[in-house]
């Protein structure tokens, strides 16, 4: 702001405080151009390419969940050896790959065409191929919904206790600690067990899901939600005293509108990395009890059920256990990369 020419002048050079040229303003608009937190953050995504990949990989096998068994000729439940009246044909059982029933090459050597079984059939005459396909759409839902039970639950109960301290904070911390010492896996059994026994979904609308399903949404529900309890609330704390937040509570506004207009929103980053995390955990949860027999109903495919399934050929047939299982490690794998991306992306703290 000085004198050029003049290095020991204390007179300010007025040349310096002219407003800048149009030429000018439009040099520096270029030189950074306006973004956002979000969209900075997606640009540091996207250049990951480890979690790049990992999301496309989810994302296809995602919509190749949700599509194919709409347009598959077979069905997940549909025997392809029983016929109403008839004896069965066992010659739809226990199929390789790429081979056909009885019934089947007659139509070929008639001149029809008959859709492959890719992955051959089951011992019920079942095409294993969409029962894959079927069971992965099952367990990325139960994931799926796990998870935002698990975010809702612990994004109201963290949120209570960071921003209302004192006692409260104190009683809920101790829940928090008691749910922690407790053995997860035992627990999670014991519950699945009796809650299926008590729950009766018969002739109602949860009929089709199943008691096994709806008791694992309440193991969820019960144990899940305090590794995000605790996370939210170590963020409460760290914002509750920010300016704007004072300034808030100056005017007279609720905790309840704090919470929701200022706080939670400062955390939004966090809450996506740790949702995301959570969803591999809990199909992972979910493909131990179906393998356990405590989560989907026959003869609703799971991963976990189908892998269980598969230990009672797997001398003769050990390409059923080892196709659900890689399921498992590609869908589990590419949701923790991309949970690691997303909080390389969105952490201030890792990019500041």
């Amino acid at each position: 702001m000085l004198h050029a020419n003049k290095p020991f002048s204390l007179q300010l050079n007025p040349e310096a405080f002219l407003p800048a040229t149009d030429a000018e303003k439009e040099y520096i608009s270029r030189m950074r151009p306006s973004s956002t937190f979000f969209k900075d953050g997606v640009r540091r995504l996207i250049k990951n390419r480890v979690a790049l990949v990992s999301f496309i990989l989810i994302v296809l096998i995602t919509v190749a969940s949700i599509v194919l068994p709409y347009v598959w000729p077979y069905k997940y439940d549909q025997m392809l050896g029983m016929t109403p009246g008839k004896p069965a044909n066992s010659s739809y059982n226990n199929l390789s790959p790429f081979t056909y029933g009885a019934k089947e090459q007659e139509r070929i050597e008639a001149g029809e065409k008959v859709f492959p079984h890719i992955f051959g059939t089951d011992a019920h005459g079942r095409d294993y191929f969409i029962r894959v396909v079927y069971g992965t759409r099952i367990s990325l839902a139960v994931g799926f919904f796990a998870s935002i039970i698990v975010l809702i639950i612990g994004l109201t109960i963290g949120s209570i206790a960071g921003y209302a301290g004192g006692k409260v904070d104190l009683i809920i911390m101790r829940i928090v600690d008691i749910i922690y010492s407790l053995p997860d896996m035992l627990v999670i059994i014991l519950l699945s067990v009796v809650l299926g026994q008590v729950l009766h979904v018969e002739g109602t609308i949860l009929e089709k899901i199943g008691a096994n399903i709806i008791s694992m949404f309440i193991v969820f529900g019960l144990l899940y939600w305090v590794s995000m309890a605790r996370l939210i609330r170590g963020q409460i704390l760290s914002l509750r005293e920010q300016e704007y937040v004072l300034a808030a509570q100056a005017t007279g506004a609720k905790g309840r509108w704090v919470i929701m207009k200022h706080l939670l929103p400062n955390c939004i980053s966090v809450v996506i990395i740790s949702t995301a995390l959570q969803i591999p955990n809990a199909i992972f949860t979910e493909s131990f009890l179906s393998f356990l027999g405590l989560g989907v109903n026959a003869p609703m495919p799971s991963l976990g059920s189908l892998a269980s399934d598969a230990l009672n050929g797997i001398t003769s047939y050990t390409y059923r256990l080892v196709i659900p299982a890689i399921v498992i490690c590609l869908i589990v794998l590419s949701l923790n990369l991309f949970g690691d991306g997303l909080r390389d992306a969105f952490d201030p703290k890792l990019n500041a």
